[in-house]
C-alpha cells in the first residue's frame, strides 16, 4: 500500500522546477572603490577597505553567524634570496644562502574571527591560505629539506618584521546578512605592481567559494618619473647616478674642506 504513495511523491518532485528542488549555491563577490593606488615618497602606510557581498546566502545560517569570510591582498611574485650570516674570524659574513621563486612580495589577510574558529588547518594548507601556508618554492628542490624549512621560516619571519606579511583578526565585519567590509593594511614599503585581492567564503567550517579582483599600486609624482626613467633607460640612469654621485662628492669636498 505504500508503493503508490512513494510513486506519487516522486512524480510530484519531478514536476517541480530545478530551482525549487535545490537551493542555489552560495557565492561571494568583492569590489574595490578604485583599482589603482598611487603612493609618494612620504607614504607611511594606509588601510585599504574592500567591500563584498554574499550571493544566495541561507537566511538561517546568516542569522546564526555561521558564514565566515577571509580576504587576502597578495603582492606580485618575485624571486628572493635568503642569506645566513655567521661569525668568521670576528666578522659577520654570508656563509650560505637559499633562493626561492614566485614569492609574494607582500601578503595581508583579514578574517571574521580567529582562524582556528573558521575551518580546519588542513583546509588552510589546501588553499595555501594564511602566512604560514603560503607556498614558498625553493629554486633547488633537491636540497636538504631541513635547511630549506629553516630558510623558509626565516623568510616568513623577515617579511613579518618588515610589515610586508600581516594579518588582521576581526578585520572582516558583516554590515548586514549579505554585505561585509574588510580592512587590510598596506605597509609603508608596500611594493609597486599588480596586487591580487581574494575573498574566501566558508559555511560551518567548509570552504564554499572564492572571488578575486586586481589592484595596481604605483608610484606618483617625481618618484614615478624617476622610477619610469630607470626602467626604460637603464644605461642613461646609471650614467646619471654616477655623475650625480661625483658632483655631490666634489661639492662636499669644497664645502667642508679645511683652509
Amino acid at each position: 500500500m505504500r508503493f503508490p504513495a512513494v510513486v506519487a511523491i516522486a512524480t510530484f518532485l519531478a514536476g517541480l522546477p530545478a530551482h525549487a528542488q535545490q537551493a542555489p549555491q552560495e557565492g561571494i563577490q568583492i569590489g574595490l572603490s578604485t583599482d589603482r593606488v598611487a603612493i609618494t615618497a612620504d607614504f607611511s602606510g594606509a588601510d585599504l577597505t574592500i567591500f563584498g557581498a554574499l550571493e544566495n546566502p541561507d537566511p538561517l545560517i546568516s542569522r546564526q553567524g555561521r558564514y565566515d569570510v577571509i580576504v587576502v591582498l597578495e603582492g606580485p611574485a618575485r624571486s628572493v634570496v635568503v642569506r645566513r650570516k655567521s661569525r668568521v674570524l670576528g666578522m659577520w659574513i654570508n656563509t650560505s644562502s637559499e633562493t626561492f621563486v614566485n614569492v609574494p612580495v607582500s601578503y595581508s589577510m583579514a578574517t571574521t574571527r580567529q582562524p582556528q574558529d573558521i575551518t580546519e588547518p588542513n583546509s588552510y594548507r589546501q588553499l595555501s591560505l594564511g602566512i604560514n601556508n603560503i607556498y614558498i618554492e625553493p629554486e633547488e628542490k633537491r636540497g636538504n629539506p631541513l635547511t630549506i624549512d629553516e630558510f623558509t621560516d626565516a623568510l616568513r619571519e623577515r617579511k613579518q618584521a618588515l610589515g610586508l606579511y600581516s594579518d588582521n583578526i576581526g578585520g572582516v565585519q558583516f554590515l548586514s546578512q549579505n554585505l561585509f567590509r574588510a580592512t587590510l593594511h598596506l605597509a609603508p614599503n608596500v611594493p609597486v605592481g599588480t596586487h591580487k585581492a581574494r575573498a574566501f567564503l566558508f559555511r560551518n567550517g567548509l570552504f564554499i567559494k572564492e572571488s578575486s579582483t586586481q589592484l595596481a599600486i604605483v608610484k606618483s609624482g617625481f618618484e614615478q618619473t624617476i622610477f619610469r626613467f630607470a626602467n626604460d633607460h637603464g644605461f642613461g640612469y646609471g650614467l646619471f647616478a654616477i655623475g650625480l654621485a661625483m658632483l655631490t662628492g666634489w661639492l662636499g669636498r669644497i664645502i667642508f674642506r679645511k683652509d
